[in-house]
């Protein structure tokens, strides 16, 4: 029976219930592996059975994506929670993927640095790599990506695979990092990886102001130009037809003055403290993320007006996130994604409760993701559907 093969692997298992549902699809058995040769061992058994797995990390996101076709198996990586090595003086740290951002953030701090992503407390290394989600300063830092200089996976079949390395400059070797960024577990499982860091900085403070709706797109470009160099410009707007508050932040030295200097670009009151939405998505059954130039601001936050969505993300960045107000139908999100694609770069439905709308749009990369998906996961037995075009 394929339960008494994951047994024999020594990791620990459980029966699934409804709350380890993944999009909507309840998993058969829970896995808790605790070392990355036990996430190994889960996999070559799961292969060698044609039993499904989906990753999972604190769960924050486990809602994004399509539903996958199947799951047997969760794999519950909260258990490999362990911060491998902090090598402070090169500003680089080596984390299992079960380790909380909360966690992380903390060790970092006492030796005064940070992992630049904004990613909320009780989400997980390998979560926020998976879902490539981006908080407010990757205008200033990079998205997860981009700070990620080596990873750990292992792959269906469950051959351990490293790439990059602790060191900044060391980029030999095919990257596996920035592949499986954003990957949503479909092409295999982020056992560990390791991150380029930033000194804390010595302060912080954040410009709000609220412009005219018609006028968000002139002022977020102003701000993110200004001189002061803000690391971020943030835009809510949680009523469709009401106002629209921008905040943007401001590092380092001098930062209360240099946040000043920003009032005199867009009004507005200086503060020690981010405003109470900084930094968090839009807690939604159906959510949105809009991807466009930031040239193209005003015309994203009128479709969302027209259609009666609110609106929160980076304005600087141009990436936002919406959610409907009121009644949701399937035909009001698919008439709004159209509309968003019309006017944004993309427009992708990170998450909804309903069938049949297109998720992730046309793209011409499609069959070499294809090709991709086929050679690290030949047996469809990772995240199966959970990515673009079926993936």
């Amino acid at each position: 029976m394929p339960r008494d093969v994951l047994a024999e692997t020594g990791v620990t298992v459980r029966d699934a219930g409804p709350e380890d549902a993944v999009a909507g699809v309840r998993p058969r058995w829970v896995a808790l592996p605790e070392t990355v040769d036990e996430v190994a061992a889960v996999l070559r058994a799961c292969a060698g059975h044609d039993l499904a797995v989906t990753p999972v990390g604190g769960g924050t996101k486990l809602h994004w994506g399509a539903p996958p076709e199947r799951c047997d198996v969760l794999l519950d990586l909260c258990c490999l929670n362990e911060i491998v090595e902090h090598a402070a003086g090169d500003l680089v740290v080596r984390a299992q993927a079960g380790v909380t951002m909360g966690a992380l953030a903390e060790q970092l701090g006492r030796q005064g640095q940070e992992l630049a992503l904004d990613a909320p407390p009780d989400a997980t290394v390998g979560g926020t790599l998976a879902t490539a989600a981006c908080g407010p300063r990757a205008f200033r830092h990079g998205a997860p990506r981009d700070l990620l200089i080596g990873v750990t996976v292992v792959l269906a079949d469950g051959t351990v695979a490293r790439s990059g390395g602790k060191v900044v400059k060391n980029v030999a070797g095919y990257d596996l990092g920035k592949l499986f960024t954003g990957s949503y577990g479909t092409l295999g499982v982020i056992a560990e990886a390791t991150f380029r860091l930033h000194p804390l900085p010595a302060e912080r403070r954040w410009l709000v102001t609220r412009p005219q709706p018609s006028r968000a797109g002139e002022f977020a470009e102003a701000l993110a130009a200004s001189q002061a160099e803000p690391s971020a410009v943030e835009l809510d707007r949680p009523d469709p037809g009401g106002p629209v508050t921008l905040a943007a932040l401001v590092e380092g030295a001098a930062a209360e003055q240099r946040a000043h200097a920003l009032r005199g670009t867009a009004g507005g009151e200086v503060t020690a403290q981010p405003p109470p939405w900084w930094g968090v998505v839009p807690d939604a059954e159906t959510l949105v993320e809009a991807r466009f130039v930031p040239s193209a601001l005003d015309g994203v936050l009128e479709a969302a007006r027209e259609h009666g969505w609110r609106v929160r993300g980076s304005a600087a960045s141009g990436r936002l996130h919406l959610a409907p107000v009121g009644d949701v139908t399937a035909a009001r999100v698919a008439d709004t994604v159209a509309l968003l694609r019309e006017r944004a770069h993309a427009a992708v439905v990170l998450a909804t409760p309903y069938e049949g709308v297109e998720r992730w749009g046309g793209t011409g990369a499609l069959p070499l993701m294809r090709r991709v998906k086929a050679r690290f996961d030949p047996g469809r037995g990772m995240s199966p559907g959970r990515f673009v075009g079926g993936i």
